[in-house]
């Protein structure tokens, strides 16, 4: 039986990282900090470790006599309250815990790093190429710019086997800022943002899962690739889906430019600020929301370890809004 870490197993996604690693046989080894809720960790299957990593050598103390096979770092904020967190989260913490994990533990057969695409920036907005593996990174949001320093950190190690999935927008059971959009579909109106075209990608959260172990499993080390449907989809074609999901026959589409969401965003920022507390609408979701172009090149991914989705969004979509009814979250 294989050891897995997963570093940053609370939350949204790393719920199901650890039942996906468990499905598979692994001994399931969950990276916490005190503070992290166990909601979605409840199988008594799953084994636990505190891990400080504000204090590198708190930290090297509690790795100290552990090793595992596979480490996949899910740690990470997308969205702060200060922006300079980015670069202290999503960039300092993984440089700390992989330089402390090689001294302590030594290397292990695979660190699997969760990034985003968002570490490329936008693509071709006039042809709509889609985003691909060849791309030279520009990204245009602080999110964005933490990320491609992770991967950049992570390339400069030299002996460590890391392999990298950038994931485009994760939607599931219990994710909130696809809610938020579900929410709005449910109560008939949908809120698109630009009069331009924007083509829109996504992938299922047990898709993302079954990608990690897989990769884990076929990929050679040092690699990098994108992880998404393959296939995009238009703000109508979504609205559609999940207006069908709701069993909603009746949605406005209602069409902002993007001024008013570039006031909206820095308004709620602002309000975040005065309150210490991270929004989801601020000046990175503006560049990101105003992206016309998420269609992904996932080619690599399919040669590299044989990736092949299995959930359509008309299908995750119908997960989706079921996990939403039946706990009106």
């Amino acid at each position: 039986m294989k050891k897995v870490l997963i570093v940053g197993a609370g939350g949204f996604i790393g719920g199901f990282i650890a039942a996906e690693a468990l499905s598979r046989g692994y001994e399931t080894w969950c990276g916490v900090r005190e503070s992290t809720s166990r909601r979605f960790l409840t199988d008594p299957r799953l084994r636990f470790i505190t891990l400080s990593y504000d204090d590198p050598d708190r930290l090297a103390s509690e790795l100290e006599g552990h090793s595992w096979d596979y480490v996949v770092y899910n740690l990470g904020a997308t969205k702060c309250v200060n922006f300079t967190d980015f670069n202290r989260i999503n960039y300092g913490y993984l440089r700390d815990f992989t330089e402390t994990y090689r001294r302590v533990c030594g290397t292990p057969e695979r660190f699997l790093y969760i990034s985003s695409l968002s570490a490329l920036g936008p693509g071709d907005e006039q042809g709509y190429t889609p985003l691909d593996g060849k791309m030279i990174p520009s990204p245009n949001t602080r999110y964005g710019v933490s990320k491609i320093k992770a991967e950049t950190f992570l390339e400069m190690q030299e002996g460590w086997p890391w392999i990298i999935l950038r994931p485009t927008g994760v939607y599931g059971p219990h994710e909130q800022d696809y809610l938020m959009m579900v929410k709005c579909i449910d109560a008939h109106f949908d809120f698109g943002v630009g009069f331009r075209r924007q083509m829109l990608t996504f992938i299922y959260v047990e898709d993302l899962a079954r990608a990690i172990f897989d990769a884990l499993e076929r990929s050679e080390p040092r690699r990098k690739y994108i992880i998404s449907e393959p296939r995009a989809y238009t703000q109508a074609e979504f609205r559609r889906i999940t207006a069908r999901a709701l069993g909603r026959k009746f949605v406005i589409p209602v069409r902002l430019p993007l001024w008013a969401l570039s006031v909206a965003c820095k308004v709620s920022e602002k309000w975040g600020a005065a309150k210490m507390q991270a929004t989801t609408l601020n000046s990175d979701k503006y560049r990101i929301m105003a992206q016309r172009n998420w269609a992904c090149d996932i080619s690599d991914a399919v040669s590299g370890f044989g990736f092949a989705p299995r959930v359509s969004l008309e299908e995750g979509m119908r997960r989706t809004v079921a996990a939403y009814r039946s706990c009106k979250c």
